[in-house]
């Protein structure tokens, strides 16, 4: 028997999640060891694992339920969002999360939380991500807050003091909640705790299920969310929804995670349940619609939208036929008919979906993973694009060599650490040419002789150059620094910072030019894995060519750097371009 796995679904109480769980199950090509049902509501948790139980027999399966709320931390996955928001402790809380240190973040995200306690084999994630993140409504948070601050300036130049205090606190609030309602920072955040968490515990494969947003249809989409037409919401929910796409084709291509893959049903996914039954209304959980006998009126210059609910006569909670559709809701036969007529958002159900991913799993190609098809249609780098590459850096070593200058590092591609590397590389080169020639110094001497180089007269212009970059060069007693009028690490608003000794090694290796024999030392290990693996390379044919080999005897700084990212930082492709003529 194959080896039995851990599967954790994400949203696994939902229409979609319970068919896949129901699936994985009762697959005769799958082996679960333990399925794990995670939702955001402890009721839907229940009503699934009791469905799912029944509904699969005694199949030798250990069924656990997780509830709670994965894109915040453990504290707040059962709180509602909006009264975290309303507590200034808890807003500066979720502020923190979302845009300070990820690595604190971690620590306490209920996702991780998750993932660490069960560390599943497989994940599927069958939650709808970008409604869920899109659906915070930015556009009213923008116009909300940009109403209390013109309220608050407004008694601000009243000299209205004691008012101002109340609108500071109101237009504080709305501020944190434009800020907390971003859709791209949540994401970008939410996807990033997802790879850190997995690749820790060493999931296999993580399967997405995601969405169009529009069911497959266009901007014209006759259909939102209760909302005027067209609906800025819905479409950046569609936006969020292939922006979420676009991070998982990143995580795919990234060394040591898992296996991923999207599917993306292109219609309206339905259905659950037929029935007759109050209608509850939306947004609020327990609470039902209800019918009230209705007033006339005169039009006049004014329209009240919103009375009071209690100057109208209630004849009770509105019941009728409807279609259970999941997360998309409840149909009346009438919107049923008409968003599934041909032609229309059609529809497609969660078995089929259910099919696809137990096909996937198993590592058939079934054609709907958006991931490989993305993967398939991408323009790879190509052999005539690499021909020209020596031609360009032959253009380049000329030009420095007629206008005695260093084209080494501007600080424009990558984080200050890239430029460190390559001027530190360029210094290496202009004093010693060869790996060999470093190697045989003792790293005290490397350093004596880099700084005596850098505060030469004949490289003054190149010392110059560097520090303007925002690279200071720390001299070899480590309590000395050459700089120029700005420096890029430490990234601070402040103007000015208090210095430790931990403090200068951290900026250091981030990104400061480092003289220090400690580096020195650090230079010459990786010297001495280039110089091994250069000298393994006759008679291996193309076997040789790796991303640890370097083939040059001289100092070659890009190549140098390609080098540590591809061996030190992984941060290397893992899928080529074709060479093609």
């Amino acid at each position: 028997m194959p080896q039995q796995e851990c599967y954790l679904i994400l949203g696994g109480a939902g229409l979609v999640g319970k068919q896949i769980a129901h699936r994985i199950a009762t697959d005769a090509n799958l082996y679960p060891r333990k399925i794990v049902i995670a939702s955001l509501s402890g009721k839907e948790v229940e009503n699934a694992l009791a469905y799912l139980t029944k509904a699969t027999g005694d199949r030798p399966i250990e069924w656990v339920g997780e509830h709670g709320n994965i894109f915040v931390r453990n504290e707040y996955a059962d709180t509602n969002p909006k009264e975290l928001i309303e507590d200034p402790t808890h807003r500066e809380t979720l502020f923190a999360d979302l845009f300070d240190k990820i690595e604190d973040a971690y620590e306490h995200s209920h996702l991780v939380t998750l993932i660490r306690k069960h560390r599943p084999d497989v994940i599927i994630d069958s939650i709808n991500t970008a409604t869920a993140i899109s659906y915070q409504n930015v556009y009213i948070a923008s116009n909300q807050a940009r109403k209390q601050v013109q309220d608050l300036l407004e008694t601000l130049r009243l000299g209205d003091i004691r008012g101002a205090r109340h609108k500071t606190e109101k237009a504080s609030l709305a501020l944190y909640e434009l800020l907390l309602s971003q859709s791209l920072p949540e994401l970008i955040r939410h996807v990033f705790l997802l790879n850190k968490a997995m690749v820790e515990v060493g999931t296999r494969l993580y399967l997405k299920i995601g969405t169009t947003g529009t069911g497959g249809m266009g901007l014209n989409i006759p259909y939102t969310h209760s909302e005027d037409k067209p609906s800025a919401q819905l479409i950046t929910k569609t936006a969020v929804a292939f922006a979420h796409t676009g991070l998982l084709f990143l995580m795919a291509r990234t060394a040591g995670g898992p296996i991923v893959k999207e599917i993306k049903p292109g219609g309206m996914i339905g259905y659950a349940d037929i029935t007759f039954r109050p209608i509850p209304e939306r947004g609020k959980q327990g609470s039902s619609m209800y019918r009230f006998d209705g007033q006339t009126e005169w039009l006049n210059e004014h329209l009240v939208l919103h009375q009071p609910e209690s100057t109208y006569r209630n004849m009770g909670e509105i019941e009728l036929p409807i279609i259970d559709t999941g997360e998309n809701g409840l149909f009346t036969k009438g919107e049923f008919e008409t968003i599934t007529a041909l032609g229309q958002m059609e529809f497609i159900t969660p078995e089929e979906i259910a099919h696809e991913v137990s096909m996937e799993i198993q590592g058939s190609t079934t054609g709907r993973d958006v991931i490989a098809a993305i993967d398939g249609a991408v323009m790879n780098p190509t052999y005539r694009a690499g021909y020209l590459r020596h031609r360009a850096l032959a253009d380049l070593e000329r030009l420095e060599a007629e206008t005695s200058t260093h084209s080494v590092a501007l600080g424009q591609l990558g984080p200050p650490e890239l430029s460190k590397l390559l001027w530190e590389a360029e210094l290496f080169k202009l004093r010693y040419e060869t790996l060999r020639a470093a190697l045989k110094r003792t790293p005290e001497e490397l350093s004596e002789e880099l700084s005596a180089l850098v505060q030469s007269e004949e490289f003054d212009q190149m010392c110059q150059t560097i520090v303007s970059l925002g690279l200071p060069i720390l001299l070899p007693n480590g309590r000395q620094i050459i700089r120029g009028p700005h420096i890029r690490i430490p990234e601070r608003i402040e103007p000015d910072v208090r210095i430790t000794e931990e403090d200068v090694d951290g900026w250091a290796q981030k990104g400061w030019v480092d003289l220090r024999p400690h580096n020195m030392a650090l230079w010459q290990d990786r010297f001495e894995k280039m110089e091994s693996s250069r000298l393994h390379i006759l008679g291996r044919g193309s076997a040789s060519l790796t991303r640890e080999g370097y083939i040059y005897e001289n100092i070659r700084i890009g190549e140098v750097v390609g080098w540590i990212f591809n061996n030190e930082h992984e941060g290397y492709r893992i899928k080529y371009g074709h060479r093609i003529k």
